[in-house]
């Protein structure tokens, strides 16, 4: 969804979901009387707008907009708690994708066993359980996976922060690395993990086929809401009349879709074609 968005608001200056979660809670949430957004500290914006370390030019419009309001410094790295949850993101989605390609039979056991992190993880299991039942294999089997990143990370981070002699979260910022980091043969493997999921997850047919599919439905709907803008909610319709610009227009009706679950865009889309 977020590569159709982005290539549908190329003329308008694309779509990126960093910025966009900072619309959202700076602008999109209206829950309370005094202010729109979510009152986050400075803190808390900095690291959902530059987690994966300082923004590359030229910043997303969202980001611009809101950096003449309180400059968040986006040519500097962030905290080391926004690096930590960069890097947490990055260990949950591979972990869940091996969990999703195994039950959904993309591909097996034995053949994840032959990569490296997760085949000593199978083989530590089978030499500690023998004979245990294979649904908990599998599970025991990827939250050692799991850990091992995860100390992977802590003993790598304790060692740059050493060298570094950061005393301040000043010092972080300011650094020209990040502090939070894999290994280097940590991160070998993890792209040879990366480039099997590729392979025969993320390239696999049906899921080729289903891609595909949602990004006819962001397409089809994002047309439809330019196109036939009275179709939006009303108070989405009345942002619109507000803006009365092309390329606010569109930024509203993007803002629109992507806060859209898979199953509410796939009832958008049948209202409008597959029910007709």
């Amino acid at each position: 969804g977020e590569e159709t968005l982005n290539e549908l608001m190329e003329p308008f200056g694309g779509f990126d979901h960093n910025a966009q979660a900072l619309r959202i809670v700076t602008s999109l949430e209206r829950h309370y009387a005094d202010f729109d957004g979510l009152n986050l500290t400075w803190d808390c914006l900095e690291g959902i707008a530059k987690h994966n370390g300082p923004v590359e030019l030229p910043y997303p419009p969202a980001l611009v907009e809101y950096n003449q309001v309180h400059d968040l410094e986006l040519q500097t790295f962030a905290s080391t708690e926004a690096q930590v949850a960069a890097i947490s993101d990055d260990i949950a989605y591979n972990n869940h994708d091996l969990h999703d390609g195994l039950r959904a039979e993309l591909f097996t056991d034995d053949q994840v066993a032959e990569l490296p992190i997760v085949g000593p993880a199978y083989a530590l299991v089978d030499s500690i359980h023998k004979g245990i039942d294979p649904h908990r294999r599998r599970h025991e089997a990827l939250r050692r996976v799991f850990g091992q990143m995860v100390d992977d990370v802590i003993s790598t981070t304790r060692e740059i922060l050493t060298r570094a002699k950061a005393n301040s979260i000043e010092d972080i910022r300011n650094l020209n690395y990040s502090v939070v980091q894999f290994s280097v043969k940590e991160l070998e493997d993890l792209q040879e993990i990366k480039n099997f999921l590729f392979q025969n997850m993320y390239r696999a047919e049906r899921v080729m086929v289903q891609r595909e599919h949602a990004s006819s439905v962001v397409k089809k709907l994002f047309e439809t809401f330019m196109n036939s803008p009275e179709l939006l909610p009303t108070e989405w319709v009345r942002a619109l009349e507000s803006r009365n610009h092309d390329i606010n227009s569109a930024r509203t009706v993007a803002d629109y879709i992507s806060g859209m679950t898979d199953r509410f865009a796939q009832q958008k889309y049948d209202q409008f074609f597959t029910l007709r």
